[in-house]
């Protein structure tokens, strides 16, 4: 046996230390360093080295066998997975304590078994016992579905039973809970993360079913363990949404079989998640129109246009620097917006307080929203409403232009068809101008904004 030695690791990152200290270098965070063993048989530098074979290389042409991808029923998750599940694929997914991870997935397992020739699929829960499980399943209504379920965290377990199937879907709830008997470090270490995620990737790749990985979030959002965990995966999906709202959002943000940014929407009802078909038009079913300070950001989302209302409000401020609240957008990005509006044009903002908001707990990223969110602070400022049928985006340099934004054509087709009629957008120096009979007018600088409220 050779001497066993330790390591430091951060439980936030991954990164190694040779010793402990408060803080980690490599992501700032405070008291996430622990101890872990290392060495013992098959570690160390003196054990004895095999000779390594000779790989075979192979021309980029040639014939490759068509990915079958397997459907699960629900369309947004088989959406956002690229149009279904790829045999021997390995799937991440993250998301806050209580916003449905374990739900939607018991209903995709549940629908997978369903189908024609029911593949045999298997729910391994290392958090909850099997009753725990069971009462869910019920309340979901799907007590009656050929779902195999355990309740185990030893990784070898796991792969001797799986081994000996002919499993098509295997979810593991979650990848916190797995330990291997090898690792002398306790579950939800780095440590025994990325040796138990090695092992069932493997594995999967070998028998060729699809992996369902559940991962904890830390409190910035990341998913907790080695950050080499999701590189390990084929695919990272995060479910998004605020538990005071009842829409829930799947965003794919890794994905080597389909598009990244993908999104699907659910919604939380007493059965459970809801696919939403359409979720342009639940994000403004509650929008009141002749109101100041709120427009329509016609946005793009994957490959998926996606309609929502942002909100403005700017009041005077009752403190000595003003005040800026922002949910759903970047902070940094409304701040540039407001300089903007103040050096090109001439808008007094610094003594307002400004807060924005993007209703329905969307969170959106792309700077095509620069545009909208500048006409909801001008019309909150000057209370003067925008049309209520029109639509907006593009993006704000800081010389006060108008860029361009990707694929303004289905922006606009999307906009039409949920009955808008008129839309503020970047100059089209496309051949193409498809504007869907709508009234669409092309500006160039942010200094005919306030031509709208004069």
């Amino acid at each position: 046996m050779v001497k066993k030695g330790v390591e430091f690791v951060c439980e936030n990152c991954g990164a190694v230390y040779p010793k402990w200290q408060g803080k980690c270098d490599a992501c700032n965070e405070w008291n996430t360093i622990v101890e872990e063993k290392i060495g013992g048989e098959g570690f160390s530098n003196f054990a004895p080295k095999k000779k390594g074979k000779i790989i075979e290389f192979v021309p980029l042409s040639g014939s490759q066998q068509k990915l079958e991808r397997l459907t699960t029923g629900i369309r947004e998750l088989d959406r956002v997975c690229g149009g279904g599940l790829v045999p021997g694929s390995v799937i991440l997914v993250g998301g806050d304590p209580g916003i449905g991870k374990s739900t939607l997935l018991l209903q995709a397992c549940a629908k997978v078994a369903d189908l024609p020739g029911n593949p045999e699929c298997y729910y391994i829960s290392g958090e909850e016992a099997i009753d725990q499980v069971r009462i869910r399943a019920k309340r979901l209504k799907l007590e009656q579905s050929p779902v195999n379920l355990a309740s185990a965290t030893e990784v070898k377990d796991i792969i001797a039973t799986l081994e000996k199937s002919a499993a098509a879907v295997v979810i593991i709830d979650s990848i916190q809970t797995m330990y291997l008997e090898e690792v002398e470090s306790t579950p939800g270490s780095v440590a025994q993360v990325r040796a138990s995620a090695y092992e069932l990737i493997k594995l999967a790749k070998k028998k060729g079913f699809t992996l369902f990985l559940v991962g904890h979030v830390t409190k910035q959002g990341a998913i907790a363990g080695p950050r080499v965990l999701e590189h390990m995966v084929d695919t990272v999906l995060y479910f998004e949404g605020e538990r005071g709202h009842h829409f829930r959002i799947l965003r794919a943000v890794k994905n080597r079989y389909g598009a990244t940014d993908e999104i699907g929407v659910f919604e939380m009802q007493d059965q459970g998640l809801v696919e939403v078909e359409n979720p342009s038009a639940l994000f403004l079913a509650e929008r009141q129109g002749n109101i100041s300070g709120s427009c329509v950001f016609a946005g793009i989302e994957g490959s998926r246009p996606v309609l929502v209302e942002i909100q403005a409000l700017v009041s005077p401020t009752g403190y000595s620097s003003p005040k800026r609240a922002v949910v759903g957008w970047d902070s940094n990005r409304l701040a540039m917006v407001l300089a903007v509006l103040e050096a090109r044009c001439g808008m007094n903002l610094s003594a307002q307080d400004v807060y924005l908001n993007i209703a329905g707990g969307l969170r959106i990223s792309e700077p095509a929203a620069d545009l909208a969110v500048a006409m909801a602070v001008i019309s909150s400022l000057t209370n003067k409403p925008l049309p209520a049928d029109m639509v907006i985006f593009g993006e704000i340099g800081l010389s006060g232009e108008i860029r361009a934004v990707s694929q303004p054509g289905l922006r606009l087709k999307e906009a039409h068809k949920l009955g808008f009629t008129s839309a503020i957008n970047p100059q089209n120096h496309s051949k193409e101008k498809k504007h869907y009979d709508m009234t669409v007018y092309e500006i160039g600088n942010v200094q005919r904004l306030i031509n709208w409220f004069n």
